[in-house]
Formats: structure tokens, C-alpha cells, sequence
């Protein structure tokens, strides 16, 4: 294993700076800095903040990183970064960091799509994965449905969001329920005393008739306006809205569109 390449990866896509380290399939650091209570006073996350972030963060990351795996700079090998899809002023920091640190280091320097990079990382965990392999991504504003051959560069997508992301959605319904950003935790936390079964909260592109052309495609935006109509409805009629059940049900509803 101490023959195994020393890899420093760079990830700055959207509000959170992470840089990991890892001998070849051993993860040695895993250091994060996020910003997100900076973008929970706008309500979700701006990208000049998340940029400007992620320049006074690069810096005392990478050295937790370092100190965490108990390694020097001199010791890397190559060095990763995320490359896209992302923000764009986001994503610029972490390749300027990157192609900075691999200039002055000598050291190869790789960019890596983050979409794949979620899949790869299972592998630090579980072991290689089985070729084929169906995926299902789900984070921030991503929602697909993938068929890994080969994670380094085989990997087809079978089905995505036609509108909203899983995350999006969670992101716009608690804000429409008064909730804070981000709104996955908080719904989550909310439902837990609500009944899923309260609500019967439509399922988008879940029909016969959307077999043929979206398969293996999500819609979620419907369902957020679904959400938002029927509270608005329960204000209008002057009865209170329940937020317990409201959360539980709109939960259960992104939970079944992403698995059946």
C-alpha cells in the first residue's frame, strides 16, 4: 500500500471547499469548509459569496488536509480537481489553486468531473464496483440516474431531472414553509412528527404514459407547486398548516419518485 500513489483532490462546485487525501484507495484526510451559514441569510447559495469563500478557505484547508494525513505537501504525487459541472466563479478557485499548487510542486494535475466523482467515491468504502453498476445521484442540484462500466470514464446517463433537482425542490418548499436554508436537515427534522400518509402530494412523471419518453427521468417541480398550492389553500380558508405533515408528505413523495 505504501507503494500506492499519494493523491491531494481539490473540490470547490458550489459552497463547500473539501480537499482529500487519499493513497491509493485509502482515504488519509477528508477536510471541508463550508460556507453555508453565510448563504442561509439570502435564502440559498450566491455565487460571488460561495467564490469569495472559497478563496479564504483554500488556503487553511489544504493544511488540516495535510495535518490530518499526516503528510507534507513535497509528499504528493498528483493532484485533482473538480473541473465541472459547478459554479462557474466556484469552480475557477479550485483550478487556480490547483494548477498553482501543481506548477510549484512538479506534480501531474488531473480535473475530474464531480458527477462522476461521487460514484468513484463509494469505492473507498465498498470496494470496486460490480461492471455494470445503475447509480443513482442525488445532491444538490443533481438528480440522475447513471450506468457505470468503468467510473474513469464509461459512464452513460440513463435518466435526469427535467426540471427541478431532489434538492432544489427541498431547498424551495422549505423556503415556502418559513423554514431556514438549507432545507434538507430542516424538512427532514420537521417530518419526523408528521404523517407521510397525510398528504397525497403527486408524483411526477411516475404515470404509463411517461414511460415512453422520460423512463428514467424525474420531475420535481411539480410537486413543489403542488406544495405550495395546498398551503396556500389552507391559509386562504384561515386553517393552520400543518408544517409536520406538509414536510413528512412532500419527503415521502421525492422518496418514492427517486426509488420506484
Amino acid at each position: 500500500m505504501t507503494d500506492a500513489p499519494l493523491v491531494l483532490g481539490i473540490e470547490t462546485s458550489c459552497d463547500e471547499t473539501g480537499v482529500g487525501i487519499v493513497r491509493g484507495m485509502t482515504l488519509l484526510a477528508d477536510a471541508i469548509a463550508s460556507s453555508s451559514d453565510e448563504h442561509a441569510r439570502f435564502g440559498g447559495v450566491v455565487p460571488e459569496v460561495a467564490s469569495r469563500a472559497h478563496l479564504e478557505a483554500m488556503g487553511p484547508t489544504i493544511e488540516r488536509a495535510c495535518r490530518e494525513a499526516g503528510v507534507r505537501l513535497e509528499d504528493v504525487d498528483a493532484l485533482a480537481v473538480t473541473s465541472g459541472p459547478g459554479l462557474m466563479g466556484a469552480l475557477l478557485v479550485g483550478v487556480a489553486a490547483a494548477k498553482a499548487l501543481a506548477v510549484a510542486l512538479g506534480k501531474p494535475l488531473y480535473g475530474v468531473n464531480h458527477l462522476a466523482a461521487h460514484v468513484a467515491v463509494d469505492q473507498l468504502v465498498h470496494g470496486p464496483l460490480p461492471e455494470p453498476t445503475i447509480a443513482l445521484l442525488v445532491s444538490g442540484g443533481h438528480s440522475s440516474l447513471l450506468l457505470v462500466g468503468d467510473v474513469t470514464g464509461d459512464i452513460r446517463p440513463l435518466g435526469a431531472t427535467v426540471d427541478d433537482a431532489a434538492g432544489e425542490a427541498f431547498d424551495k418548499v422549505a423556503r415556502l414553509l418559513g423554514l431556514p436554508f438549507p432545507g434538507g436537515p430542516h424538512i427532514d427534522r420537521a417530518a419526523r412528527d408528521g404523517d407521510p400518509a397525510s398528504i397525497a402530494f403527486p408524483r411526477g412523471l411516475t404515470g404509463q404514459r411517461d414511460a415512453e419518453g422520460h423512463r428514467f427521468d424525474f420531475s420535481f417541480s411539480g410537486l413543489k407547486t403542488a406544495v405550495a398550492r395546498w398551503a396556500e389553500a389552507r391559509e386562504a380558508a384561515g386553517e393552520p398548516v400543518p408544517l409536520a405533515d406538509v414536510a413528512a408528505s412532500f419527503q415521502e413523495a421525492v422518496v418514492d419518485v427517486l426509488t420506484r
